[in-house]
């Protein structure tokens, strides 16, 4: 959620850089800056009738001691105007903070000046690339269909236990899965995360925290009875562990990482582009999460940018790096990098990684603050980011790696698969 002080010190520049959303925002802006100085208004008229009512009582008091009980009647009649006034007020005041509240909650976050322009995808901006592409043999499958060779995953298996979009992974497959988990998680360990293994439900409250409420309920699942969320990603629980809390400065950066499955409606998704692993409903990630001091996070965004990169080049895996225009960004970035992985058997590009910064937008929903040098009140800047989602990564995998009668395990991963390839023997 945008600071309300930053909008109204800064009305036009909010505007003009949500226009890089592709968002024209003036009356939306305008609306909230009346609804922000009424409620202000409110306030003082509140607090003057307040003060008013509480030196009326003192007076009260002595007349009543001095035995002057018709003067002191008076002005209890005059305290109880008072008292029915400041009622009135209290509650046309939360009437517009709420209606405040709920457009504040409808704006995204407005993007940093660096974020291209552009409504889809073919408008981001390749910003780096790196591996080396694979040259296959000539009888190449796609991931799908290795995974069925080698009884790798079940798509037909979950469709009918769960339904589709929720694969059993079986033997090696299964096996890849967890060593692609450890790896992951043991990587982040030797850069300085703090491992979490965090709650697979959130309620209505951690939703709002990070921003996936009110924008992407329709993507959740949600246990109606308890009005509990499978969470999407571990970003949420994890980020939500500083909801009201004040973090120390000389604590940042706070990094954490955490692996948890993920689940998503994908409303919506069908096609060949979401065939096999491309798009599924539950799938597992490793996170990386960060509380850093605003004058550092875009040099943490770098960081971990070059971080997810390290590990695609561990894993021997062609990459592009690509900076999202403002119409691909989501609701709560200020920036974004996404790291994307080729597929050699589907001739096409997979994001594998969204890196984020949110700047002070999630850290204003949650109350996420600390006292900077002056011992003021700041708040602190998030950022998160994938490192990595297994789908696509295992999709690439098992793609680039293949040959006529097995595919290879990247030399990295061989002590965690304890396997040096995948074969029917």
């Amino acid at each position: 959620m945008i600071p309300i002080q930053y909008i109204r010190e800064s009305r036009d520049e909010v505007v003009n850089r949500l226009k890089i959303r592709g968002i024209e925002a003036d009356g939306m802006i305008d609306e909230i800056l009346t609804l922000d100085a009424r409620k202000r208004q409110l306030q003082t008229a509140l607090n003057e009738n307040l003060s008013e009512a509480n030196g009326l009582a003192k007076q009260i008091g002595g007349l009543f001691k001095e035995g002057k009980a018709s003067e002191a009647n008076e002005l209890k009649s005059k305290t109880a105007v008072l008292k029915e006034g400041s009622k009135a007020l209290d509650k046309e005041m939360q009437k517009v903070g709420e209606k405040l509240q709920d457009l504040l909650y409808q704006v995204p976050n407005t993007p940093h000046p660096g974020v291209p322009l552009g409504k889809l995808a073919e408008d981001n901006e390749i910003v780096g690339d790196g591996g080396s592409m694979p040259n296959l043999y000539g009888g190449a499958q796609p991931h799908w269909e290795l995974a069925d060779r080698y009884d790798l995953i079940d798509f037909e298996l979950g469709a009918k236990i769960t339904g589709a979009g929720f694969p059993v992974y079986r033997g090696q497959g299964a096996r890849l899965q967890r060593a692609l988990i450890n790896f992951f998680i043991d990587e982040a360990l030797d850069q300085g995360y703090f491992e979490i293994q965090p709650p697979l439900l959130i309620n209505a409250d951690s939703g709002y925290g990070t921003g996936q409420l009110p924008d992407k309920e329709g993507q959740m699942y949600e246990a109606t009875v308890d009005n509990l969320y499978l969470i999407p990603t571990a970003e949420v629980p994890i980020t939500n562990m500083y909801r009201n809390v004040i973090v120390k400065a000389e604590d940042f950066p706070i990094k954490n990482v955490g692996y948890t499955p993920c689940f998503r409606r994908e409303a919506g998704a069908y096609g060949k582009d979401v065939r096999g692993l491309n798009r599924l409903h539950q799938f597992d990630k490793v996170e990386i999460v960060q509380v850093v001091h605003p004058a550092q996070s875009y040099a943490v965004l770098e960081d971990m940018v070059k971080y997810v990169e390290g590990l695609l080049i561990k894993l021997e895996l062609p990459y592009r790096i690509a900076k999202l225009c403002g119409g691909d960004m989501g609701f709560t970035s200020a920036l974004t990098y996404d790291m994307e992985v080729y597929s050699a058997a589907q001739d096409k590009w997979l994001e594998v990684s969204s890196i984020s910064n949110f700047e002070a937008f999630q850290a204003n929903r949650l109350k996420l603050r600390f006292k900077d040098e002056d011992g003021k009140m700041t708040l602190a800047h998030t950022l998160n980011g994938s490192a990595l989602a297994l789908p696509r990564i295992v999709a690439a995998l098992l793609e680039n790696n293949q040959i006529e009668d097995s595919i290879n395990i990247p030399e990295a991963l061989r002590p965690y698969t304890r396997f040096d390839k995948i074969s029917t023997l």
